[in-house]
Parts: C-alpha cells; sequence; structure tokens
C-alpha cells in the first residue's frame, strides 16, 4: 500500500504499540486505591510527566482526553463557558476562517445554543490568519471576547499560523489563546511554556500512537467549566477512567515523535519537494495550494508543514481523482467535506479565495515515517492517467 494520508492518521510506531500491549495485559484503575491502582496511576502520571517533558508543559497541565475532537471541545465551550459565566459581556469568540471543524462546529453550537457571537478572522491566499484584523477586532471589543482559536498549522493546506503574534495580539487585552497543534507536533517544534498559549491541544494518533486518547495543555490558572461531569479525574475537568495503556502508548509515541523531529523533518520536506516537483511535470496544470515551497528542511521557521503537499487539478472532481488512486492501491485524501454524500469544497480553500470548481479538484497529500521515494515513484506512474480518466468523468457529469 502506498499511504499518503498521515494527515488523517500514522500507523502506530513499534515501540508504541508494544507499550501498549505491554498494558493491556495488566489490570487496575488508576483511581484505585489497592496496589494494582496505584501501579496503573504510576503508569499514568509517568506518561504525564513524559508528555508534559516533551511538550515544554509541567505535568500538572496535561489533561488526557479521548482525543483532538474533545480537547479542542474543552478548549473553546469550558473557555467560553467559564468566561461567560465569570462576565456576562464576553460573548464574542474569535476563530481562524480555517481551522479544522473540531474548532469552527464547537464555536457555531456555542452561537446556536448559548448565545456567543462568533467571529471567522480572515486569512490570506496562502491561510495564514490576518493578524491585523484580529488587533482591530480585540481594539473594538476586547471586554466582549472570551477567547481566540487558531491552528498551530493547517490540517489541509499546511499553513503554519503565526502563533506568536496572535498570542501577543490577544494578551495586551488579558483575552485567552487556544490552538490546535494536532498537525505540528511531529513536524514543528511545539514547546507550550515558550509559545504563551494558554491552551493547545495534541493528539496521540497523528504523532504514530493510538486513536482514542489525546491532551489538551492546559494552563493551571486558565478557567475551563467541564464538558463531562462524574468521578472528577483530570483536574475536574475531565471525568471519566484514564485509559492507561492508551496514556503510556500516546506518551512513547510523542517521545519517539519528537527525537526524530529535527532530522525527520528535513527528510520529509525533501520528500515532499520532490513530489511536488514530479507532481507539477507529469500534470503541469495542477496547483500547488498553500504557501510556496520554502526549503522547510533548512528552514527555521517553515511557512507550511514540511510533510505537506495539497494541489487541485482543473477540471477533476477530488473524488474521482481519490477513488482511482486508491483502486490504483494509492492512499490519499481530497482534504474536504463529503456530506449527506454530496461533495463539497473545502471551506480551507474557500477562505483561501480559491474558486469552488477549482476547490472541488483538490488533493491532500500528507506524508510520514513510513512515507519513502518508492511512494512517491508509484504515484508519479499513476497520477497522469488518473487524472486524464478523472477528467473526462468530471466532463462527462458536467454535460
Amino acid at each position: 500500500m502506498t499511504y499518503f494520508d498521515h494527515a488523517a492518521t500514522t500507523p502506530m510506531r513499534p515501540r508504541a504499540l508494544d507499550a501498549m500491549v505491554e498494558q493491556l495485559g495488566r489490570t487496575g484503575n488508576a483511581s484505585s486505591l489497592h496496589d494494582a491502582g496505584r501501579a496503573a496511576r504510576r503508569v499514568v502520571e509517568e506518561s504525564r510527566e513524559l508528555l508534559a517533558a516533551r511538550l515544554g508543559a509541567r505535568p500538572s497541565e496535561v489533561v488526557l482526553v479521548a482525543g483532538g475532537t474533545e480537547a479542542d471541545n474543552l478548549a473553546v465551550k469550558g473557555v467560553y463557558w467559564s468566561r461567560r459565566e465569570a462576565d456576562s459581556r464576553r460573548r464574542r469568540v474569535l476563530v481562524s476562517a480555517v481551522e479544522h471543524h473540531a474548532v469552527l462546529d464547537p464555536a457555531r453550537w456555542l452561537g446556536t445554543h448559548a448565545d456567543a457571537d462568533v467571529v471567522l478572522l480572515p486569512v490570506d491566499a496562502h491561510g495564514r490568519v490576518d493578524v491585523d484584523a484580529l488587533r482591530a477586532e480585540l481594539a473594538a471589543h476586547a471586554d466582549e471576547v472570551a477567547l481566540v482559536s487558531v491552528m498551530w498549522a493547517n490540517n489541509e493546506i499546511g499553513t503554519v499560523q503565526p502563533v506568536r503574534e496572535v498570542v501577543d495580539a490577544a494578551r495586551q487585552h488579558g483575552v485567552p489563546v487556544h490552538a490546535d497543534a494536532v498537525q505540528a507536533v511531529a513536524q514543528l517544534d511545539v514547546d507550550f511554556a515558550s509559545s504563551g498559549l494558554d491552551a493547545l491541544t495534541v493528539s496521540a494518533h497523528k504523532v504514530g500512537g493510538p486513536v482514542g486518547i489525546g491532551a489538551l495543555l492546559a494552563r493551571r490558572d486558565l478557567a475551563m467549566s467541564p464538558l463531562l461531569h462524574g468521578g472528577g479525574q483530570e483536574r475536574g475537568v475531565r471525568s471519566g477512567t484514564v485509559d492507561v495503556a492508551a496514556a503510556r502508548a500516546f506518551a512513547v509515541a510523542v517521545d519517539e515523535a519528537v527525537d526524530a523531529r529535527p532530522a525527520e523533518a528535513r527528510r520529509l520536506a525533501a520528500l515532499r519537494d520532490r513530489l511536488v516537483d514530479e507532481v507539477l511535470r507529469v500534470v503541469p496544470e495542477a496547483v500547488l495550494r498553500g504557501p510556496a515551497l520554502d526549503g522547510s528542511e533548512a528552514a527555521t521557521a517553515p511557512a507550511r508543514l514540511p510533510a505537506n503537499a495539497h494541489l487541485t487539478f482543473p477540471g477533476c472532481e477530488g473524488d474521482s481523482l481519490l477513488y482511482l488512486l486508491d483502486s490504483a492501491g494509492i492512499r490519499t485524501s481530497t482534504g474536504s467535506a463529503c456530506r449527506a454524500g454530496v461533495p463539497q469544497p473545502s471551506h480551507v480553500l474557500l477562505a483561501c479565495g480559491v474558486g469552488g470548481a477549482d476547490a472541488r479538484g483538490a488533493l491532500r497529500f500528507s506524508l510520514g515515517w513510513t512515507s519513502t521515494d518508492d511512494d512517491v515513484d508509484a504515484l508519479v506512474a499513476a497520477l497522469p492517467g488518473v487524472v486524464e480518466r478523472a477528467r473526462a468523468a468530471g466532463l462527462a457529469t458536467a454535460g
């Protein structure tokens, strides 16, 4: 299998898998007081300490949750509810127009069900948030803003956001900032303390850990209302029995990903650049979306994720390209939503000013720790014929 969908999920790393299997063979609820419970608690706390050390946080700032979606919901809803309870004027939620739906949808839910005013911050043609627009919004409505959420790096087009600038703008007004860093941890230098963020989302299965666990890194003084109520685990904001085996595998995966990141980012950026060059050679009309290739293998502050290549193919439906590549043994993604069986253009591309017809012809190629030159060779060999067939299918449908 040729796999270009690491942004969706990446294979578990062998060390993480071994760690998880080892813990699955043991019994003990980490909240129990007997010896087995204390042993389980020790594993959880050692895993929490490792996660904190590798992500630039204090162990007490690591809140274990069921994954990135729950972490984003806890940050957006939990901070909003808490801030609104403390000050009824704080109804505004500022999020970038290119956020993952795990941030956009809870923000919109607050708008429908909790009297929030949701403000979508504009982005430029490469998907980079307009910090001047954020500053203007804060200058005009600082006393009404509950929180700001701007992702560290975009999951579709790979744009790295100016997180530090966002934090600096919000800090002047005492407004907390959350960032979804799900795509960033294995590819960029993510340090919670130095970022200045109040909350940050991480997910295990994006870095070689298991599906079903993640973390919200949250400053101890950040007030959040819980989404789940029960036993009061995880600082009282995330009740539920902690998954000991998943927590251990998560920590091991992050540890390995962070260790490998400097060399792996250079390797993947070079492989990504070759992929883009080869695709544009065999399909010259294709268009690279997001920031230009910037030599990310050497850049200290890359404009896009090293492992991301997002292209549109004029005259093609992305779904047609995806299924044709899939039948050739090449797994990729359109990077767009498909709701109720009706293909829809990506909200990220539309926010960047890409026309609807062009946005529908999108493919996202995301690389990871298992990616090789052979994968690129297989794609380049199959792609011209796939594009030709997809274009014919698209024209036939239009007719």
